[in-house]
């Protein structure tokens, strides 16, 4: 499942991102241009808009404001679970590729690259990710949202 949050749900976009799906979250646009990207790219649009959710099926209200229940209530209507946790780049949502301690010296900090032996790279964007005690945190937390580790 391919997903498009609009401007108003880029925290969720991330998180939707961290739980390993294709989240699309583009800068502004208007409703036509959303509805337009989402067929196009064959895409579930999330928005809190109430009127732009009732111009398509293809669209998902969410009512909360808050990040868990966001991810709950997008969870429940699409049947969203765990799918590859933590497997794209949570900046531009590109797939992260393995990476060498060698490949990122320069783009983490030295005592980093030397403690860890395991890091992934965004192709698109540089980002540089490992398994730290932030990872540690971000896969308790989607544990949290007791969802399924798999379809």
């Amino acid at each position: 499942m391919r997903l498009l949050c609009d401007h108003m749900l880029g925290t969720l976009a991330k998180w939707l991102r961290f739980m390993g799906y294709d989240t699309a979250y583009p800068g502004p646009l208007g409703d036509t241009d959303l509805l337009a990207l989402a067929e196009r790219e064959d895409r579930v649009l999330l928005t809190r808009d109430k009127e732009l959710a009732g111009r398509s099926a293809r669209v998902l209200r969410v009512h909360s404001d808050e990040l868990e229940e966001q991810i709950r209530e997008a969870a429940f209507a699409l049947r969203l679970r765990l799918i590859d946790p933590l497997s794209r780049c949570s900046l531009c949502n590109t797939p992260l590729v393995a990476a060498k301690p060698e490949e990122v010296g320069g783009l983490v900090p030295e005592g980093v690259r030397t403690r860890h032996t395991s890091f992934w790279r965004c192709p698109s964007c540089a980002k540089v990710y490992w398994q730290g005690s932030h990872w540690d945190k971000m896969i308790e937390r989607l544990n949290h949202f007791d969802l399924p580790k798999s379809v």
